[in-house]
């Protein structure tokens, strides 16, 4: 703190800095709040998605046995289409409180049905049930899987505005308000040392006038004594500055 001169404008200067984390603390401050609530809505989402995720994949793989049993060993005839994706995955962006999160959609692209006669024989009916059901898993993977990486990266906005926050709360504002303490009790030493110096010098004066008077006083009373006449001298302001000058003693103007 001692590089900082104790002057008022680095004083104005401190409080505007003051202002200034204060206003930013409150700001991290509710951005940390708002994050807090979305992390607790992503891990509740979460725990009810792999919740769920247990009962839907043991149930399409035995949806699959079923299909396997009645039309018979067919992973050989899928492998043999084009394999042409009839679903993708879209990524998106969405943001809270001013932090990105990676958002992962499920769409179809419309292309046609590979295989469609697996089942005419037989299973056609399991196999269409293998179809919903898979593909219910596959949506509720894409959202898991989404909902786990925004929750990483939730976590890690969180550490950092929670990290800013306490930078702000521990260090920077008590720090500021240490070298404006500092600042306003040299600033009172100075008024105080000011003051002080003002009564010595108006108590100087006042004892030089009592000095000045009392000399005075001694010597109309010495020339009181010794019969003399005491004549008051002018102060410099009452002196007529033209009697020392004669104007008889210029020269003739002649226009």
């Amino acid at each position: 703190m001692s590089e900082v001169p104790p002057t008022r404008m680095n004083e104005q200067v401190f409080k505007g800095k003051k202002k200034a984390a204060q206003s930013g603390h409150g700001l991290l401050k509710k951005k940390a709040d708002a994050l807090k609530v979305k992390f607790r809505d992503y891990a509740k989402a979460i725990a009810e998605t792999k919740s769920g995720m247990a009962a839907d994949s043991s149930s399409a793989f035995f949806s699959l046995t079923q299909a396997e049993y009645a039309a018979g060993n067919f992973k050989q005839k899928v492998s043999e289409g084009s394999m042409t994706a009839r679903v993708r995955v879209g990524a998106g962006i969405d943001n809270v409180a001013g932090v990105k999160l990676p958002v992962f959609t499920y769409y179809e692209t419309g292309a046609a049905t590979d295989n469609a006669s697996l089942g005419l024989v037989g299973g056609g009916k399991k196999i269409q049930i293998v179809r919903e059901k898979y593909s219910a898993l596959l949506q509720n993977l894409i959202k898991l899987a989404s909902l786990q990486t925004s929750f990483v990266t939730l976590d890690e906005a969180m550490k950092v505005t929670n990290r800013r926050v306490n930078a702000l709360e521990n260090v920077t504002i008590p720090k500021i308000e240490r070298v404006l303490d500092y600042i306003s009790r040299e600033l009172d030493e100075l008024e105080r040392e000011d003051f002080t110096r003002l009564k010595l010098v108006q108590s100087k004066k006042e004892s030089d006038l009592k000095e000045e008077k009392r000399l005075k006083d001694l010597a109309v009373a010495e020339a009181k004594k010794a019969g003399k006449i005491v004549v008051p001298k002018k102060k410099g302001s009452e002196v007529d500055m033209t009697a020392n000058f004669d104007a008889g003693d210029d020269a003739d103007v002649v226009f």
